[in-house]
């Protein structure tokens, strides 16, 4: 039997007011989570009087709450389509659209594991049968699993018993509360929750998992945000994407 638990998340105001003078709204994925906010912390340490607020969810929630009108300045997802639809939808400016980081899929466990799930054949196992993932419609993480385990021959194997996350950190955060046998994840997210969680396998997808970011194409634009955008880029703000474990795309 297939589950769906949806999140009750806000990730924007969609009543949007104009952002204050110094600041710059980032709208991004969810598992950019920890890294953005360390890259805000960094560019307001080097730009006094300069406020950076930071926003996350699923790329999809995101991008459909900027075109309705919420008032962010850069956007980061965690794939190409949602960058795609965002382009289509002429709410990013795509001159300034830039690929700046790179994951992997991982499958992961809870830290007591009681299946002895080793890889992908595991979840075949009589007693598997709830297993995580991205909602495929709207959540970057979900759409790369479901690609991955297509063509490893998986997908009705964990269509069957799959618990839909809204995003990465709830499928991450319903393995590491034991309240699924499985999950896939990014790799940076795993390794937040590296006593809670074990990475069994690295899931190959057919299309590298690269992150696009991206100017919003929006009248009253903060005048810094190309200037964050370019510090994303930078050596600088690539060091500290590394930290959290991305890599250059």
């Amino acid at each position: 039997m297939k589950f769906c638990i949806r999140a009750a998340a806000c990730v924007l105001a969609c009543a949007a007011m104009p952002a204050a003078a110094g600041e710059v709204l980032v709208a991004a994925a969810a598992s950019l989570t920890n890294a953005f906010r360390d890259l805000a912390a960094q560019y307001e340490t080097a730009h006094p009087g300069t406020k950076v607020l930071t926003t996350f969810g699923a790329s999809d929630v995101v991008l459909r709450q900027i075109v309705e009108g919420a008032p962010a300045d850069v956007f980061a997802s965690a794939d190409q389509k949602a960058m795609d639809k965002a382009v289509a939808a002429n709410a990013v400016d795509p001159a300034s659209r830039a690929d700046f980081v790179r994951n992997e899929v991982v499958l992961i466990v809870p830290a007591d594991d009681r299946h002895g799930i080793r890889s992908l054949a595991d979840l075949g196992k009589p007693g598997v049968t709830r297993i995580a993932l991205g909602n495929p419609g709207s959540v970057p993480v979900g759409r790369y699993t479901r690609a991955a385990l297509e063509k490893a021959g998986a997908w009705r194997t964990v269509e069957a018993h799959a618990i839909l996350g809204g995003n990465v950190r709830q499928v991450l955060s319903y393995v590491e509360r034991g309240e699924v046998d499985a999950g896939f994840v990014f790799a940076t997210d795993a390794a937040i929750m590296k006593a809670k969680v074990k990475v069994v396998q690295v899931i190959e997808t057919p299309v590298p998992v690269v992150y696009p970011i991206a100017l919003v194409q929006r009248p009253g634009r903060a005048p810094e945000a190309a200037d964050f955008l370019a510090f994303v880029l930078s050596a600088d703000g690539q060091a500290v994407l590394a930290r959290h474990g991305f890599a250059r795309p």
